[in-house]
């Protein structure tokens, strides 16, 4: 539209006089005028009638060229007053792109220095200035919805109760997750996020269900965890409603757990020394139990209790988990458990042991020390039992193919210091290898690694005690 008009006003050049900026008012448009002005515009005088229409449309598209000129004075592609567009110093017309018009946060009003708007704090996703830092919003009392009242109100997290129906399922993966971790702390944390109510007694009752079916080391975990909880999340009396409710429901839970009644005997034994069970708490039972499962249950809390006056350690009852307990002792262990084996020949008790270590990484050790035990021993008893107990182990998959390389390899390195005290140890190892080829439960590589000492012998009597290198 601006290059029409531009081009008209080429065509008819008119005087800067004839031209104005302003409007006829409604009684000129409509031909009421005045003889005095008939001719006259705004103080300009024109030649006939007809011009008036002609110099409107003049100062209008005059106007309308300058608008655009305003407007497109920040792109390349300007005009200039001759209509030509202006291009750059070598002549060029400056590029211009969609994209950095879309991105470029200068004002487009032709107005200004060219600086961004709201001083960079414009667009979407700008919160203001960079480096402004924002404080609190002082309350303006003079605002229509201020309410005094509020302003010294204190907003506090309510967490609503926890449901009877959502209680197992929220704290059964917190105490299964216990049960890995072994972290009472993180447990009490859980737990105080919870609106537990009068539920809590709950929580030992469901802590001591779950270990019943677990290993001794998770029970050990248990008892640890109600005596952490006591006091903190738990009081003494929701542990006492707890057993309560155990002992009531002890018909139930031995068709799952057959020695469930023995179990929670225990549990309430190592409770009383805890601390977190009164004294006087199996006194309260005395003649008034008729459930046989019960009566079982504090008979066997009160035995170990007089156990322990006399020297019997409760708190370590469970024992403790494999992964828990130091090398040392495992060592220990499983040496006692091997000599056992040797006294008694029995082959399930063996594996029953070896289970409850709970130590499945650490069964290269066990096969360490039985080839040790072989070396060390004299006659073929310890070779044929050791031999017998290894191929049951592997034959129940208690012991794993990679347990059993890494026993026989710690033994080829350390064959060199065993020697020193077993002069035989090369000679009795190459049979136990061959033998344990033969039972199948090694491979043909680990049977070929097995290192054998090699005879040195004297070239001749000549030679002045010279040795052969080669050894054969």
């Amino acid at each position: 539209m601006a290059t029409d008009c531009e081009a008209w006003l080429n065509a008819n050049p008119l005087d800067a006089d004839d031209l104005s900026d302003s409007f006829l008012s409604g009684e000129e448009e409509n031909g009421i005028i005045t003889k005095n002005i008939k001719n006259e515009i705004n103080g300009n005088w024109i030649s006939a009638p007809n011009s008036i229409h002609e110099a409107r449309l003049k100062a209008k598209a005059k106007r309308r060229l300058r608008k655009t000129s305003s407007r497109d004075s920040g792109r390349g592609d300007s005009f200039s007053d001759n209509g030509d567009p202006s291009r750059g110093t070598n002549g060029t017309v400056p590029p211009t792109s969609p994209k950095s018009k879309l991105l470029d946060r200068k004002s487009r009003a032709g107005k200004g220095r060219g600086l961004p708007k709201k001083g960079g704090a414009g667009g979407k996703g700008v919160w203001g200035p960079p480096g402004e830092v924002y404080d609190l919003e002082e309350v303006d009392v003079k605002d229509p919805n201020y309410d005094e009242a509020q302003e010294n109100c204190v907003y506090e997290t309510v967490v609503p109760p926890l449901e009877e129906g959502d209680f197992e399922k929220t704290l059964t993966p917190i105490v299964q997750e216990y049960f890995e971790h072994g972290d009472t702390n993180e447990v009490a944390e859980l737990l105080g996020e919870l609106n537990l109510g009068s539920m809590s007694s709950g929580v030992p009752m469901l802590a001591v269900s779950l270990a019943l079916e677990a290993k001794a080391s998770h029970r050990e975990l248990t008892s640890r965890l109600l005596t952490d909880l006591c006091g903190r999340v738990l009081s003494r009396r929701d542990v006492e409603s707890s057993f309560d409710k155990l002992l009531r429901e002890l018909p139930d839970l031995v068709l799952d757990t057959p020695g469930a009644a023995q179990l929670i005997g225990q549990f309430i034994a190592r409770a009383v020394k805890d601390k977190i069970l009164s004294k006087s708490y199996l006194d309260g039972y005395k003649g008034r139990v008729d459930c046989v499962h019960a009566r079982a249950a504090l008979d066997r809390a009160a035995v170990l209790l007089k156990m322990g006056m006399g020297g019997l350690r409760i708190d370590n009852l469970w024992g403790t988990g494999g992964g828990q307990r130091p090398v040392t002792q495992l060592v220990r262990e499983m040496t006692l458990l091997l000599k056992e084996y040797l006294l008694s020949g029995d082959n399930k008790e063996a594996e029953r042991c070896l289970r409850e270590l709970e130590v499945p990484h650490f069964h290269h050790e066990f096969v360490y020390e039985a080839i040790v035990m072989v070396l060390e021993s004299k006659g073929e008893k310890t070779f044929k039992m050791v031999l017998q107990l290894l191929k049951f182990l592997w034959v129940s998959s208690i012991i794993t193919v990679d347990q059993m390389r890494r026993g026989f390899e710690r033994v080829y390195m350390d064959i060199a210091e065993i020697n020193i005290d077993v002069p035989r140890a090369y000679f009795i190892l190459e049979q136990f290898v061959d033998k344990s080829f033969s039972a199948g439960f090694i491979c043909e590589k680990l049977r070929d690694l097995c290192p054998s000492r090699g005879r040195k012998r004297f070239v001749s009597e000549g030679d002045g005690g010279r040795l052969k290198l080669e050894s054969y």
